[in-house]
């Protein structure tokens, strides 16, 4: 009963211990997961924050992407709308021209139908009331008033008997000029226009990707920053319940504290008081021992005491002993185990009680080192086959990225030969545009030069047939007045009468017919000038179009060939880290085939030696507490058979 109480009163003390410990381990998890609490709920109230905020920006960034959609189609509507209407009045233009072209200069204007005329007045008119806005500072005074002139009248300006202050070749010409020019300023305004619409398509497309670059950034932080507030707010519900359990926990380890704390204090009055009794049992058992060991007690436990009882029992002892340590150096000799041989010679010599204890701390020793190499193997399989997975995975992911590498080679030789190819292209254009305006500027060279001699030619012509209609005009008069009214003496004898050249008329028409072909010459030129400069003008605009289609595609190939650029960089950074993976996987597997091979090719066979090593332990301990060895013997026969 004492043995009891203090054995109770050790635990109690030991569990005090252990309850005021955990206790303290308590209040300090309380402490620590209040703290985690607090950062956790911050925490979460940032990131709360901050994806509403990312959300408006991502909103803002549509809405402005909206926008320039909407400002882009309405950019695009009004140049569709521009393009149609410049491209109607070119062609009415164009139309117009041709019209006049055939019958400018010469006699063939006076069989200028009634209608073309009315038709190139009403175009021109359409055309100036429509683009107004577009010809201001084009046209000078002087041609609006006649051009004005000519939509009013325009069969003056082609009659067919004109005045003398009114001559129909200048006047035509000159609306000619101005339908011309009209031309050229309608088609350049259409060529700018064109280029206005490629360069705000490439602004628009330049803004629609940086903002959706923007946009689908913005929301794979939202993305991001939405799972990293689900994971907090997790683990922000799993510390709260933590906190909610150890709280729990602590008060009931509080109570259960206190209440040992009170049994503690009976149980130790009431020790006291067992003690005090103990004290006096002491006392008597002290007194009845001296009154044994005295002399005529002794010689009575002589004459009473049977001394082959002893001699007996300390014989059977030693002859456990032997049989004991026989098993055991068996055993010893066919594990080839020192231990065992050292336990076997032990038994021999030393007693009962300590005999079992080495027996019973080593068969504890044998067990741990067991349970040991079982985790050990365990462990080094589990090891080895995570290690020959992730070598796998890694070796897979090697072919990945070295077949991933070829590719972006492959994809950036082919890129950079395409952009150089695409430059090289450019270059041929524009050498190819240089010469065609080199070419355009010596043909607007020798046609100027051609309308310049053919002009005076006719100035020429027509003067000296002015002269000879003059001369002969008069002559004719002076005969006619001398046919009516003779005056004066007759001729002498030997002088005719004096009669105009009859060959006279036929240099005049002569003259008349080389003015004429003069200004057919003048407007072949000026057509074959007019149809030059628009083949110029047209081989110009595509010739721009196509070298812009070639920039913009050399622009894309180029992003195209930086993003490659950079994602063989890091493919190839990933495979250096993958070699180096490699390189560590293949180290830790030798280091664990060095440390666990042996552990696993012989893990039957040193369990079983332990197995066995125990048995024999148990076996002996048997023996030594009364089994018989004869029945131990006979068990083993058993098992060999």
């Amino acid at each position: 009963m004492r043995r009891s109480t203090t054995r109770w009163l050790v635990g109690a003390r030991q569990t005090t211990g252990k309850k005021t410990k955990a206790i303290k381990d308590a209040e300090a998890r309380i402490n620590m997961l209040s703290v985690k609490i607090e950062e956790l709920t911050a925490l979460s109230a940032r990131l709360a924050t901050e994806i509403k905020n990312l959300e408006k920006e991502v909103k803002e960034d549509q809405d402005a992407l909206d926008k320039a959609i909407a400002i882009r189609e309405k950019q695009l509507a009004e140049f569709n709308e521009e393009e149609k209407d410049l491209l109607e009045s070119i062609s009415a233009l164009k139309a117009a021209v041709t019209v006049l072209s055939k019958h400018h200069g010469g006699a063939s204007l006076l069989q200028v139908p009634r209608s073309h005329l009315l038709g190139v007045a009403a175009t021109l008119q359409h055309e100036m009331l429509k683009n107004d806005k577009l010809l201001v500072g084009v046209l000078t005074h002087r041609e609006r008033r006649a051009a004005s002139a000519f939509i009013q009248a325009p069969e003056d300006f082609f009659d067919a008997d004109p005045t003398f202050k009114q001559s129909y070749a200048p006047q035509s010409g000159e609306i000619f000029g101005i339908l011309t020019q009209m031309l050229e300023t309608f088609e350049k305004d259409l060529s700018s226009a064109q280029k206005e619409e490629i360069k705000n398509q490439k602004e628009f497309e330049a803004l629609k990707a940086a903002k959706e670059e923007e946009i689908a950034a913005g929301q794979a932080q939202i993305d991001k920053k939405t799972e990293e507030l689900a994971t907090t707010d997790e683990k922000n519900a799993e510390a709260k319940q933590d906190l909610e359990d150890t709280k729990e926990s602590l008060s009931a380890d509080e109570k259960f504290l206190m209440m040992l704390k009170e049994k503690c204090a009976m149980t130790d009055k009431e020790w006291e008081e067992r003690q005090k009794t103990r004290q006096l049992e002491m006392e008597a058992v002290s007194k009845a021992l001296a009154v044994l060991s005295g002399d005529d007690a002794h010689d009575v436990f002589t004459r009473t005491f049977n001394p082959a009882l002893v001699q007996k029992e300390s014989s059977t002892h030693s002859e456990r002993r032997a049989q004991a340590s026989k098993l055991l150096s068996q055993m010893a000799q066919k594990s080839h185990n020192p231990r065992l041989a050292a336990l076997a010679y032990q038994v021999k010599l030393d007693a009962f009680t300590r005999v079992k204890k080495a027996i019973d701390d080593m068969v504890a020793a044998l067990v741990k080192e067991k349970e040991d190499e079982i985790k050990l193997r365990d462990f080094c399989t589990e090891e080895l086959n995570t290690n020959l997975l992730q070598t796998e995975e890694a070796e897979r992911l090697k072919e990945d990225l070295i077949a991933k590498i070829a590719a972006l080679e492959a994809q950036i030789k082919e890129l950079a030969a395409a952009i150089k190819h695409l430059k090289e292209q450019i270059a041929d254009m524009e050498a190819q545009l240089k010469k065609a305006g080199e070419d355009r500027e010596k043909e607007n060279a020798e046609f100027q030069q051609t309308v310049a001699d053919q002009q005076e030619t006719q100035k020429l012509l027509k003067a000296a047939l002015a002269i000879l209609q003059d001369f002969y005009g008069k002559k004719a008069k002076a005969a006619l007045v001398q046919k009516q009214e003779p005056a004066g003496p007759p001729p002498p004898p030997g002088f005719e009468d004096y009669k105009k050249s009859g060959a006279a008329g036929g240099v005049m028409g002569m003259i008349e017919e080389i003015i004429n072909d003069a200004k057919k010459l003048e407007a072949e030129a000026r057509r074959a000038e007019d149809e030059a400069q628009a083949a110029y003008g047209d081989f110009v605009t595509e010739t721009n179009a196509s070298i812009d289609a070639k920039l913009k595609d050399i622009t894309n190939k180029s992003e195209a060939k930086a993003l490659a650029e950079t994602d063989l960089v890091e493919t190839k950074k990933e495979l250096f880290e993958n070699s180096l993976e490699l390189e560590r996987l293949a180290n830790y597997a030798i280091e664990m085939h060095q440390k666990c091979d042996f552990v696993i090719k012989n893990f039957d066979v040193r369990q079983t030696a332990r197995d066995e090593e125990i048995e024999a332990l148990r076996q002996a301990k048997a023996i030594l507490s009364g089994a018989k060895f004869e029945d131990f013997l006979q068990q083993q026969a058993t098992a060999t058979a």
